[in-house]
């Protein structure tokens, strides 16, 4: 498959969501054990640590449709954890400032995965995303 991304990005790309993952499992052990962190704390574990996984995947695809289509779940997926991070801060649960290089890292990580999905789908003669 060929795509523009180069090794450099999509090393750094696996590094960085790698550490994305550890970061979220770090943020869910360090919340409180009530039922309404812990339910959201779940959520958030699952979709920030499957970020990674996807990325793997999309790395290996056999093709440019394989490889958007598993970016695309990848970005979902960074989507959804925004969204719970957004609802612990919301409910009080944890402040801002704990989660802030967290989601700051969500919306890196997302403007890297929306800049390789285009330039994939361009170089497929697709429309951009």
């Amino acid at each position: 498959m060929s795509t523009s991304v180069n090794r450099n990005d999509r090393g750094d790309l696996r590094i960085r969501t790698t550490q994305f993952a550890l970061n979220v499992i770090a943020l869910y052990r360090r919340l409180p054990r009530t039922a309404d962190a812990q339910v959201l704390g779940k959520q958030v574990l699952r979709s920030g640590t499957s970020v990674g996984a996807h990325y793997r995947e999309a790395s290996r695809a056999r093709s440019v449709a394989e490889y958007v289509s598993k970016m695309a779940v990848g970005l979902q997926e960074l989507d959804e954890t925004s969204y719970w991070l957004e609802l612990l801060i919301s409910a009080r649960i944890v402040p801002a400032d704990h989660v802030a290089a967290l989601a700051t890292e969500a919306d890196e990580l997302t403007r890297m995965f929306v800049a390789c999905l285009r330039t994939a789908q361009q170089g497929n003669g697709e429309s951009g995303v």
